[in-house]
């Protein structure tokens, strides 16, 4: 066996030594998600308590938005030479893009050997799954050396695992809506107040834009604090320009942003949050790179094209793009972008979990759907079958069909097409995004 060989054989030997040990560990608790801070606390504290010795972190919360937020800052950052690690969930396709060590997915042997340091020392103490991951994550995250931590909540905020925080270099809440409401509560008040919670005493907290309820929790919680808080809108704000850059206005300056790689219009107030964080925390010294990073920023499955692969040739002469948005407020950024992608109509192909009404999903693509096709989302025991979806789109007066698979779902759109360059926009769930990308052999790097 030849050297290639050698190290693929053992890459699937490390893989398969990570997912058994995730497996062993998340059955020691009965329930996927259990909010609380003590089994994490207790957890690390076995470990040597990594928390404390991690690098500088920025800590992010909020609905929608985190993920494109953080992409950004990543970007801005090492563009300006900084070593960063990133902490995200859900994963797309392999749990690694959970966590980023220095710019690279971590490696399934080192993934392993973590895991197993976690399982060794928790012994069989009831833990989650994401309690275990955020533990291995520190672990990874203070053993290796960097100039910043970008660290994105899970769930919620005050009880969410990754709350166990001193002193942040600083805290970032994105926009807050209705979503996890068996979790969260049923009011946005309710859960900007579980947002809120990862606001310290010290750390200066960056807020975008946000519905007038949230704004009032979270202003009111960071002067209960005596935290700095510094709020799109209020302390910064933003102008569109009309070769698609940003006119940044920090500090009574009017700051030139480049137009952001990542589309959509919401990006916009991501990339002027992203910026004002950033500047903020860094200064001066690097900001013309860091200002440049915009426009290089990655984040799969958020108003992404599909790049050319096994599922792209099925229909070639469409444009098939994704998009992981799987709330009303998501779905409203969707709505609103995809015009200025392609000015026409579009074939929808959605599939969604149980766990929320997709009426209030697919109510905002109504107008802009020429074709409407439903898939139960491959691997996901959560999902609503298509027929149950084709029924939700029904009731709001949209057109739908089911297909049996993603592949189906395609080719039924295309075949329904008077005109076969109208383009395709798969959304829904970030897990059906996870599995186009699987399917079409071009996932997250």
């Amino acid at each position: 066996m030849d050297s290639d060989a050698q190290k693929q054989l053992a890459n699937i030997r490390d893989e398969c030594r990570a997912a058994a040990a995730l497996d062993r560990l998340a059955a020691l608790h009965p329930k996927l998600i259990d909010l609380g801070l003590g089994r994490t606390f207790h957890l690390l504290n076995k470990l040597g308590n990594p928390h404390r010795e991690l690098p500088p972190v920025v800590h992010v919360a909020g609905t929608n938005g985190k993920g494109s937020v953080i992409a950004l800052m990543r970007a801005m950052a090492e563009a300006a030479g900084l070593r960063v690690h990133v902490y995200s969930s859900p994963h797309l396709c392999r749990f690694n893009e959970r966590i980023r060590l220095a710019g690279t997915l971590i490696r399934n042997g080192l993934l392993a050997d973590l895991l197993e340091e976690v399982e060794q020392a928790n012994g069989d103490t009831s833990v989650t799954f994401f309690e275990v991951t955020t533990t291995a994550a520190m672990l990874a995250f203070a053993r290796e050396p960097a100039d910043l931590l970008l660290l994105e909540t899970g769930l919620g905020g005050a009880l969410d695992s990754t709350n166990v925080l001193d002193t942040p270099l600083a805290t970032v809440i994105t926009p807050i809506a209705r979503d996890h409401e068996q979790f969260l509560g049923n009011e946005i008040s309710e859960i900007a107040k579980q947002k809120s919670g990862i606001m310290r005493s010290g750390s200066p907290c960056f807020v975008s834009y946000q519905h007038e309820s949230a704004a009032s929790v979270i202003s009111a919680h960071a002067a209960s604090l005596g935290t700095s808080l510094i709020m799109a809108g209020v302390d910064f704000d933003w102008q569109d320009l009309p070769d698609g850059e940003i006119c940044l206005m920090l500090n009574g300056h009017n700051i030139l942003l480049p137009k952001p790689s990542l589309y959509g219009l919401h990006q916009r107030d991501n990339a002027a949050l992203a910026t004002t964080v950033m500047l903020h925390c860094f200064g001066k010294e690097k900001a013309k790179q860091m200002i440049a990073g915009i426009a290089s920023a990655v984040w799969p499955g958020r108003i992404q094209r599909l790049d050319e692969g096994i599922l792209t040739a099925l229909v070639p002469e469409c444009e098939i793009w994704l998009d992981g948005a799987h709330n009303a407020h998501g779905a409203q950024a969707l709505a609103a972008a995809l015009p200025h992608l392609v000015p026409d109509c579009w074939h929808v192909i959605c599939g969604a979990l149980s766990t929320r009404d997709p009426r209030e999903f697919l109510a905002p693509l109504a107008p802009l759907a020429k074709t409407v096709t439903c898939v139960t989302i491959p691997g996901q025991d959560a999902s609503l079958s298509a027929n149950e979806l084709c029924i939700a789109a029904h009731d709001i007066g949209l057109q739908a069909q089911s297909a049996e698979s993603i592949e189906a779902a395609l080719t039924a759109a295309h075949g329904a097409a008077s005109v076969p360059t109208t383009p395709i926009i798969i959304c829904g769930s970030l897990y059906l995004v996870g599995q186009v990308l699987i399917a079409n052999k071009t996932p997250p790097t």
